[in-house]
């Protein structure tokens, strides 16, 4: 990778363009940034509301903006659960608390502590084994073991300490990580704070800024751990993020280059033990250790070179450094001789391959990309996606991960509020309390967070306290439409759905018409998609190119006038549900039960419905009892092109339950046979269109016998 400073300049602003053009851009990598905060805050909001004492971060690749859309880096999530005072020093301990004493010694691994149990009346070891996740080791200290944050979830699969859960097409897979909380910052990081490199990287103020954040400890055990039961990770996770705030868009785009030679040369099988995370901290030293004024885009080949030989020398040393705890050697017990071998001879042949190597990228289009920047040949049209399509196409995954997350959020605090001992309505309430005090009194990651929760949250509350005034007296109070209109803004259709349901079963028809006419003005099919997060399902068309466009232009605030949610109807809502919605709270049998997944039992007990396809249901059922038969014929042609058409639906069966409904009443009973068929294709178990056959064809014997 020596070349003439004359050629090596002109190859790095080329690269530096490519980047750019692949989204490694200023723009895009703070989009991202702020994306995933806010997707963090949401989280962490809806954890604390639910009576949950968590933090989430988002972190890794994502939340730095180094990634790109061939990269389709995971996103790295960390709940830091207060359920544990961790402290480095007896002046930490807290009465009351599960007090742990971090305890880093000659048989701990540089980087790792134990976690000794205190008693939580006084300042004193604990003797005592309280549970299963403590053992007593052999000079008869209690420690904690780490296996106690491993429970892993039922959508996930187990990666070291982590929980991967995927987030199927078009969403982004997520690393999940538990955690807790230290109170100070390591003692094992004191080197990091008092040196200085000749770099400007770490100023004294930027240095005490990132030990203001929290570090955390992490149920994982080193490599080469003598008690890798015991061993608990010290992260300095948050400070390192920092750190990643700071660089300039050369030095992310030195990182990205290194993560996609990682990808591409160096470990394409994931065989290896070599990390993006390694990858970071080889290029963190050596800006460390380099001017500022080097990182600049006409160097950006030969920084990349720097960085690849600071790797080498450390797989050469097999010592790798941690940047902030420089006594944790990330690369200790990671290779076999064998695999030390190869990855140098990689290396090696990835640096003396010069710009060749590069031309041979296929992630991102990046090689052929680099040729038609250096004129080398010409570009075909349309084979590959310009800057301004890549941009947009990056914007538009992001809204959609921050809108299934809003969706996400909504089922959590739905099933957390119908599972404790009071009345619904007050527990609802008290959720949207909380919310409506992060509103006011929350950063403002955390104010907008609460804005889009109480939005969905206040048209399912209206629609409660509707469905219990039905029963006594068919009215709709005051009160409820006040928290229904509050919700009416929470995307394009769901809250003004749930509204049109509430006056189309107190028999209010022109309200009804009204809302739903509104609603599909709305509704334009090139900008609105559709998205459902009670099941990760594969979508099945393009996003349109109109709504990619409005992620690109516009901010996160967008997201309501340009989603639209699925619209959830809880039991306690049943009186607000016409009739053939009702179906689908009872799509299980008994066996149908033992076949949930836990993930499906946060929803399969709702009326849970796509807002396009309820939309033209209700319009038909709206325009049935107006007379205005041809108007009630368009909306079921609407229904049943939509089917036809398909779409980004995830509730396609309970669609295809609502149209064969529709057809029975046309008289169509093959043809509403034939719905329910399909709608059986779809979901096998847990669908009501097995009680629609037997019902049907028991209607159909009975005109036979009449």
């Amino acid at each position: 990778m020596f070349q003439s400073p004359e050629y090596s300049n002109t190859l790095s602003l080329k690269l530096s363009e490519v980047l750019e053009d692949v989204g490694v851009n200023e723009e895009m990598v703070m989009n991202r940034r702020r994306v995933n905060m806010l997707m963090a805050s949401i989280t962490t909001v809806t954890f604390r509301s639910t009576c949950r004492n968590a933090t989430i971060h988002y972190l890794g690749s994502q939340s730095e903006g180094t990634t790109t859309i061939g990269l389709n880096s995971d996103v790295d999530t960390v709940i830091v659960k207060y359920d544990y005072n961790v402290m480095q020093d007896w002046s930490e301990w807290k009465q009351g608390k599960n007090n742990l004493l971090m305890i880093q010694n000659e048989n701990v691994t540089s980087g790792y502590c134990f976690l000794q149990l205190l008693r939580s009346d006084v300042p004193l070891f604990e003797t005592i084994i309280p549970s299963e996740n403590y053992i007593r080791d052999g000079v008869g200290r209690i420690l904690l073991r780490n296996t106690l944050l491993s429970g892993i979830r039922e959508d996930a699969e187990r990666h070291g300490p982590s929980n991967a859960v995927p987030g199927g097409e078009e969403y982004t897979d997520t690393d999940i990580v538990y955690a807790f909380p230290c109170n100070s910052w390591p003692q094992s990081a004191s080197q990091f704070l008092e040196s200085q490199g000749i770099g400007s990287l770490l100023s004294p103020a930027m240095k005490r800024y990132v030990a203001d954040n929290e570090c955390f400890v992490v149920g994982a055990s080193s490599k080469i751990s003598t008690y890798p039961e015991l061993e608990w990770r010290i992260s300095t996770s948050l400070g390192e993020r920092c750190l990643m705030f700071s660089l300039n868009i050369t030095q992310l785009q030195c990182y990205v280059l290194m993560k996609i030679i990682l990808k591409t040369f160096l470990d394409p099988q994931k065989e290896s033990a070599l990390s993006s995370f390694m990858c970071k901290t080889a290029m963190l030293h050596c800006i460390e250790n380099t001017e500022r004024n080097i990182w600049e885009n006409k160097n950006l080949f030969t920084c990349l070179t720097f960085c690849l030989l600071k790797l080498r020398g450390f797989v050469q040393n097999e010592n790798c450094p941690h940047f902030i705890i420089s006594e944790n050697n990330l690369m200790a017990g990671q290779f076999t001789n064998e695999e030390k071998d190869n990855l140098l001879r990689k290396i090696g042949d990835t640096i003396q391959g010069d710009a060749r190597c590069l031309l041979r990228i296929t992630i991102d289009d990046l090689g052929y990309r680099l040729q038609v920047k250096l004129n080398r040949i010409p570009l075909i049209p349309h084979a590959i996606l310009d800057s301004r399509a890549v941009n947009e196409e990056c914007s538009s995954l992001l809204l959609l991960n921050l809108a299934k997350v809003i969706s996400k959020s909504q089922l959590t605090i739905l099933a957390y509020t119908i599972h404790l001992p009071h009345s619904n309505i007050e527990r609802l309430k008290q959720v949207i309390i909380k919310l409506a005090n992060y509103s006011i009194f929350g950063n403002r990651l955390e104010q907008f967070a609460s804005r889009c929760l109480m939005k969905v949250l206040s048209s399912t509350l209206g629609s409660i306290i509707v469905s219990s005034s039905i029963v006594q007296n068919n009215q709709v109070p005051y009160s409820s439409l006040m928290y229904l209109s509050l919700g009416l803004d929470s995307d394009v259709t769901s809250g003004r759905l749930k509204l049109a349901s509430v006056f189309y079963r107190v028999g209010d028809m022109d309200r009804t018409e009204f809302i739903l006419r509104q609603t599909e003005s709305r509704y334009n099919p090139d900008v609105v998609e559709a998205v459902c997060s009670c099941w990760s399902y594969p979508l099945k068309s393009l996003l349109s190119a109109e709504f990619k466009r409005k992620c690109c232009e516009q901010n996160e605030n967008c997201i309501f006038d340009i989603v639209s949610f699925c619209v959830r109807f809880l039991q306690i809502e049943v009186n607000c549900v016409p009739r053939e919605l009702q179906y689908e709270m009872m799509r299980s049998t008994r066996d149908d039960m033992q076949h949930r997944s836990l993930i499906d039992s946060q929803w399969m007990n709702y009326a849970v419905v796509d807002s396009l396809p309820y939309l033209y249901f209700l319009q038909y059922k709206t325009y049935g009892k107006l007379h205005r038969y041809q108007d009630r014929q368009r909306a079921l042609n609407n229904l049943l092109k939509i089917i036809v058409q398909g779409g980004n639906f995830g509730h396609r069966e309970t669609t295809l339950n609502l149209l064969g409904q529709c057809m029975e009443q046309e008289n169509k009973y093959n043809e509403a046979l034939q719905c329910y068929m399909l709608s059986i294709q779809q979901r096998e178990r847990n669908n009501a269109a097995k009680f629609h056959i037997c019902r049907l064809l028991a209607k159909c014997l009975r005109k036979v016998k009449d």
